[in-house]
């Protein structure tokens, strides 16, 4: 089916207020059928917020939606649903206890005799996730035992079986592997050959390049610029997103490696069949990084560096000196000093009701207390400087961190470790589904910790970060350190050939 000419569903001078924030403002968008349109943005721009009131997860204050000439206002997403509308936000909505084929099937499954028909429920399952490009996804299996980027699969699959008209993808591949990024590609660009329209949300102008056909720049609420794809350099949209010139995204690094005395060393270290024999070295002053495809040990090595998994083997020196690390409470004891910043904001690295000061003091609590009693001046003044020190935009510590965008509630999970002035952090994918001038803030800021003399350990799905914020860099291939590489020896088709395990990169030694 070829691509319609004129927009089946249009947003109309749509705001919202919540509060005294104004998130959006006299906004717009046309939406045509056959047509992949990329919303981009920095957090807090307004896209979510549009989304959502698309999606019927939220009401606007003002405007109104269109849908084939006919005005319309959704109550509740259900509704949403029902006119042909399916999101996939960025926070899965999946429940993790029930099998894949249970959240595919979850809105309306199919029955027999009043009861769910399991059977049906699976072919409907397998079929959605061949769809999906997903096909390998079994239907029985748990969601809480899936990879991350397996469990983003599932969301597309359950998004794709309510055979949407307007698909609403915010993010969706932020947690993929890259051969998962590939299969999804395929699977939208048959979508939008098939006469759907797709919105597609994505900070990776890579992907933009690749997928849209147009795109929309949405700043402080407003939409600022609607344009065809491939007519605008990425500096012009760059600048469009954040409203001024950006010159340079990565920091320099030192002329001169660190030659500091390691501060965080492994040797050996083995955690099930998921980490094999894995020895590296950080130094302060250093940011070496984690690279190779997603799933091959590099959370688990992580995880197991801050004391979250039992039954490690290997030998961990901290500052030279054997270090038993057998719990969080160890690693961020003084003496160890160790902080890690977790994959997923939502569930690991903040408490969504709870306001942003108290998530910001929470990991600090014991130094702000005095005999049992928190002293809430000097926690007040240790919040106000993480928020100075990270450019952290909040209408206030005292509303839920939940209300922030994306970007910012990164920047409260590391200005909360931050209090407590770790010399090693630890830092898993920190970037994944933020804007590129927060990115850019987090690049600045760690490079000003290291400088500072902090060791960091740094994994990110990002090629271009490893290459521009790192020193080192460790190439993760089945549980073991493939190879390692350093200074001008960083480059994409070494990460990349390491990462896939050919070539004839340099080995570790």
């Amino acid at each position: 089916m070829g691509a319609a000419t004129e927009p089946f569903f249009r947003v109309d001078g749509v705001s919202k207020r919540y509060g005294g924030v104004l998130a959006l403002e006299d906004a717009s968008l046309p939406v045509t059928a056959g047509r992949i349109h990329a919303i981009l943005g920095e957090n807090g721009a307004g896209k979510s917020t549009l989304i959502k009131i698309m999606a019927g997860v939220v009401a606007p204050d003002e405007g109104r939606m269109t849908l084939d000439g006919r005005d319309l206002a959704f109550a509740s997403p259900a509704e949403a649903q029902a006119a042909g509308i399916a999101c996939i936000f960025q926070e899965l909505s999946l429940i993790p206890d029930l099998s894949v084929a249970d959240n595919v099937a979850i809105a309306d499954p199919p029955r027999r005799w009043g009861m769910i028909d399991r059977r049906a429920q699976r072919l409907f399952a397998e079929e959605a996730l061949a769809r999906a490009g997903a096909a390998d996804i079994h239907p029985r299996a748990l969601v809480r035992d899936l990879a991350l980027s397996r469990r983003q699969m599932v969301e597309i699959a359950k998004a794709l079986a309510r055979n949407p008209r307007i698909l609403i993808l915010d993010e969706a591949t932020s947690a993929l592997t890259a051969a998962d990024v590939e299969k999804v590609f395929a699977v939208l660009k048959r979508l939008r050959d098939e006469g759907m329209a797709l919105l597609y949300i994505s900070h990776r102008m890579n992907e933009i390049a690749e997928l849209a056909d147009e795109c929309s720049v949405f700043r402080n609420g407003r939409n600022v610029a609607t344009y065809a794809a491939g007519t605008r350099s990425d500096a012009e949209v760059v600048e469009m997103m954040i409203g001024r010139e950006i010159s340079t995204v990565f920091p320099p690094k030192p002329s001169t490696p660190p030659d500091h005395p390691p501060a965080l060393e492994c040797r050996g270290l083995g955690w099930s069949d998921r980490l094999r024999d894995v020895s590296l070295t950080v130094r302060s002053g250093e940011v070496v990084g984690l690279g190779g495809l997603d799933g091959q040990g590099q959370r688990e090595l992580l995880l197991a560096l801050f004391g979250v998994l039992r039954g490690c083997r290997g030998d961990v020196r901290v500052r030279g000196a054997r270090t038993v690390i057998d719990s969080p409470v160890r690693a961020k004891a003084a003496g160890t000093d160790m902080a890690l910043i977790p994959e997923d904001r939502k569930t690991e690295g903040l408490m969504l009701p709870m306001s942003v000061g108290d998530n910001l003091s929470f990991a600090a609590l014991d130094r702000l207390a005095h005999h049992g009693v928190v002293d809430r001046r000097a926690e007040r003044a240790a919040n106000d400087r993480a928020a100075a020190l990270l450019a952290i935009r909040t209408a206030g510590f005292d509303i839920p961190v939940d209300a922030l965008s994306g970007g910012n509630q990164q920047k409260v999970v590391i200005g909360k470790w931050l209090m407590r002035e770790p010399g090693i952090i630890l830092l898993n994918d920190p970037t994944r589904g933020i804007d590129v001038g927060t990115k850019q803030e987090l690049y600045q800021l760690l490079r000003r910790l290291a400088d500072g003399g902090a060791a960091i350990l740094f994994y990110s799905t990002d090629y271009a970060e490893l290459i521009g914020c790192c020193d080192r860099v460790l190439v993760m291939y089945d549980g073991g350190i493939r190879a390692e590489f350093a200074g001008e020896e960083i480059t994409e088709h070494a990460l990349v050939a390491s990462a896939l395990n050919i070539g004839n990169e340099a080995e570790v030694a």
